[in-house]
């Protein structure tokens, strides 16, 4: 299964619980989560990867900066991590 496809699983699934997934680019900061996800008046940051891909040098350091300012970032490499993700978002 490729990227792509994992992140069109997650689009697709948060739109039919209610929210949207915008992808997120930042021209002048690389290496920020792929999607910012908006639910129920809360936000959530994903990386999305192809299976067992790691996260690059870069983007474990903006993950350590979105943790210092409070946030998780969730990085899903499998179909069933967009469920985990779902399941987790909709209980909160």
């Amino acid at each position: 299964m490729r990227e792509a496809d994992i992140e069109k699983m997650l689009v697709q699934a948060i739109e039919e619980i209610g929210g949207k997934a915008f992808k997120f680019a930042s021209f002048s900061n690389a290496g920020v989560p792929d999607r910012i996800v908006l639910l129920d008046g809360k936000a959530y940051f994903v990386e999305l990867k192809a299976p067992g891909q790691e996260l690059r040098p870069l983007q474990k350091y903006r993950r350590k900066q979105f943790e210092e300012f409070g946030f998780e970032v969730y990085v899903i490499d499998s179909a069933a991590g967009v469920e985990e993700f779902i399941n987790a978002v909709s209980a909160t």
